[in-house]
């Protein structure tokens, strides 16, 4: 059997592992059992009551988070001419067209988000086995394809997220970090479950969100009473 580490079992001991808390206080006892040394990011982990085999039921897209996620992202955007220039006063690190995807093919990997504009996904495809596995090809349903670069920009170093349910029906997505507030917390995460509530796919039958669990980079996890944060989330 596993050794519990000591920081880990005292972290186990500050709650019950069986029972399922609201929010706030899960993202309280998040924060008191986070021990590592470094800033820790708060997850969630939301399970869905979905088939993601089946198209109709994929739930996936993008969100600005109230209070960001606390990560310095790096913006890549693939754009020519006036759009290129609109992307870099918009804040982007990097930005440009073929020369840029050249670049890209012989091992530039130090950006955290791709945008591109339609015009450029003709070249920009040729990308996909670098930038697919990364999960950082540009797409339209998540707002990563657009001419409105400026404003994809600015959503992106303001703390845009993008989420996607896995094969198991399983949402994961950072919604913070351990030195943000308890409320800054709570607010980033009923906004992600607001979200995945509002993109319920029609034909989900039954119960929709199973089970919510909230952690810290090193900590363990909390379970959420899902009911309360469903019956809040309804009445906002």
């Amino acid at each position: 059997m596993a050794r519990i580490p000591k920081k880990q079992k005292e972290a186990l001991a500050k709650f019950d592992r069986q029972k399922r808390y609201n929010l706030d206080e899960a993202v309280s006892i998040v924060k008191k059992t986070a021990f590592a040394k470094f800033d820790e990011s708060v997850d969630l982990a939301i399970r869905l009551g979905v088939n993601p085999k089946h198209a109709d039921q994929m739930v996936r897209g993008a969100l600005v988070l109230p209070h960001g996620t606390g990560k310095k992202v790096r913006v890549l955007v693939f754009a020519k001419g006036e759009k290129e220039k609109e992307a870099l006063d918009s804040g982007a690190d990097l930005a440009g067209a073929d020369e840029l995807v050249a670049k890209v093919q012989e091992g530039l990997l130090d950006f955290d988000r791709v945008i591109a504009t339609p015009d450029m996904m003709g070249a920009v495809g040729k990308l996909g086995r670098i930038l697919g596995p990364r999960g950082l090809m540009p797409n339209p349903k998540v707002g990563t394809v657009t001419f409105d670069v400026g404003s994809a920009v600015r959503e992106a170093k303001a703390g845009k997220v993008e989420y996607r349910v896995d094969k198991a029906g399983v949402v994961h997505c950072r919604v913070g970090r351990t030195s943000f507030a308890e409320t800054a917390l709570s607010e980033n995460a009923a906004a992600l479950v607001r979200e995945l509530i509002h993109k319920k796919p029609a034909t989900a039958k039954g119960t929709y969100l199973k089970s919510i669990t909230v952690s810290s980079t090193m900590g363990p996890g909390v379970r959420i009473d899902t009911a309360t944060v469903a019956v809040t989330e309804e009445v906002a």
